[in-house]
């Protein structure tokens, strides 16, 4: 058996068992992910997979021990080619980080700046899509760090550090009515238009869930997963804008003599916690403990490591 062949029965179950995308992926033929499929199940004596002809079907019990051994094997040889890199490179390579538009415009600037200052030979690659594509891309191993408020908890495969707590603020025209308020209600915001995240993602299912808490149907509006767009449409009155308070605190619009006005939020829908979070088991190199000392003082290299080998649930803003 070699890696090859673990590689095709991995990526064959993140294809939905569809070989011709699989040897797409790989840049190889189908044939030849077949043929060593099969080589590979008749070495270890059992079916991977059901078969309906030459189709892939179903994993089989037995299968899903395989392919469990599989990831571990896999996993443990990134992290081979990750100790190579330090110990041969030093403070050299790429940072992958996946990540929400969010924190990428608002929270990551500062940080990435700053590693790019103290290891200069580190390169950047940043990764942009929902919570459950960053999960993903962590899962997957085309990313190595991730950082997202919604859905990262929820993978048992990762390990997730709450990183910083934020709130949300309303966001108005300067002559809007609600303007003269400092402390806006859940009643008066369900009697207007409103302007928010998509429903994946920055906090947005807060929003909702404190809505109907009160019995309250929002009237949203416009849906959008870019702050700046957000800000856009109200300023163009269309209606009033429900944005994470880091998307407001350095934008010149929002501060006195600007042609927007902000109200906090936090006591009408609570907290949000944002959380930084690896693929367990992963080997992280010097850099992305700095990294993650730079995203927040609370995570520190030995707090990882803890979390890293079991103890992350004892850890809490």
């Amino acid at each position: 058996m070699n890696l090859h062949q673990f590689r095709f029965v991995q990526e064959a179950v993140r294809r939905n068992l569809n070989l011709t995308e699989t040897a797409k992926a790989l840049h190889t033929s189908q044939p030849g992910i077949s043929k060593a499929i099969l080589e590979l199940e008749g070495e270890l004596g059992i079916d991977i997979f059901a078969r309906h002809g030459k189709r892939l079907k179903r994993i089989t019990e037995p299968g899903q021990q395989v392919l469990a051994a599989i990831e571990i094997i896999m996993r443990e040889v990134g992290n081979l080619k990750r100790i190579g890199e330090e110990y041969s490179q030093q403070d050299a390579g790429t940072l992958s980080i996946a990540t929400t538009h969010t924190q990428a415009r608002y929270v990551l600037p500062g940080p990435v700046a700053a590693l790019r200052k103290r290891h200069p030979k580190v390169a950047i690659s940043l990764h942009q899509g929902t919570p459950e594509q960053v999960a993903q891309m962590l899962i997957d191993e085309t990313a190595e760090v991730g950082l997202a408020t919604e859905s990262l908890s929820d993978f048992e495969s990762l390990v997730t550090l709450p990183c910083y707590d934020w709130q949300h603020v309303v966001v108005l025209p300067l002559n809007h009515p609600l303007a003269a308020h400092e402390r806006l209600t859940l009643e008066q915001l369900a009697q207007e238009p409103l302007i928010s995240y998509h429903p994946s993602f920055t906090g947005r299912t807060r929003v909702d869930q404190a809505f109907a808490t009160r019995g309250l149907k929002p009237n949203v509006v416009l849906e959008a997963i870019d702050s700046d767009v957000i800000k856009t449409y109200v300023r163009l009155g269309l209606g009033v804008g429900i944005v994470a308070e880091m998307a407001v605190r350095d934008d010149p619009a929002c501060a006195p003599g600007g042609d927007l006005v902000t109200r906090p939020a936090g006591q009408l829908f609570g907290n949000n916690v944002a959380r930084l979070a690896f693929k367990r088991g992963a080997y992280l190199r010097n850099f992305v403990y700095g990294f993650a000392e730079l995203l927040s003082d609370r995570l520190t290299r030995d707090l990882i490591t803890r979390a890293l080998q079991g103890d992350a649930e004892s850890y809490e803003l």
